[in-house]
């Protein structure tokens, strides 16, 4: 009898085992845990107006009707920035040098009071502000909607006082 339960317990261990090992692969799923994003100049990143930036930066975005929630990012962080969704994310970094594609003949567009340059690139495109002393960009991917662009022109509105563009 004690052999028959053992083989029944030994079975059913075996059965568990085997259940979580088909549904679980032991990695984190791709587009989960910290986001590693790579640092690039931000001579600005530490001044007054990224940190309240920052500080005032939602938790959660809407895009296309789905709900992005703020990323962990992977250490070492870049400085002044922030990540919403996951596996494209959207990314805000503040502090940044005057992007080159800025010029006086530059088309800009106007959302909720602020000042935008469209950069597009390959599956994404990148939105900078120029319209306040410091440089900002938002790079969203392909297929966000303009969710993202109004709550962070609402948030800069909000943060930063409007300037000048500076075309040089």
């Amino acid at each position: 009898m004690l052999i028959v339960v053992a083989a029944v317990l030994a079975a059913a261990l075996a059965a568990v085992v085997a259940v979580l090992g088909l549904t679980s692969s032991g990695e984190e799923e791709p587009g989960t845990g910290p986001l590693p994003l790579v640092s690039i100049p931000a001579p600005k990143s530490g001044s007054a107006d990224c940190r309240s930036l920052i500080e005032a930066a939602p938790a959660e975005l809407e895009s296309s009707g789905e709900t992005l929630e703020r990323r962990e990012l992977a250490e070492p962080a870049p400085p002044a920035t922030v990540a919403w969704g996951e596996g494209d994310p959207v990314v805000l970094r503040c502090g940044l040098d005057r992007p080159p594609e800025l010029s006086p003949t530059s088309s800009l567009r106007q959302i909720n009071g602020v000042q935008w340059l469209d950069v597009p690139g390959e599956g994404a495109a990148t939105w900078y502000v120029v319209d306040r002393a410091t440089y900002l960009a938002l790079t969203v991917p392909a297929g966000s909607g303009t969710g993202p662009l109004q709550q962070i022109s609402d948030t800069v509105a909000g943060a930063l006082p409007a300037t000048e563009v500076r075309t040089n």
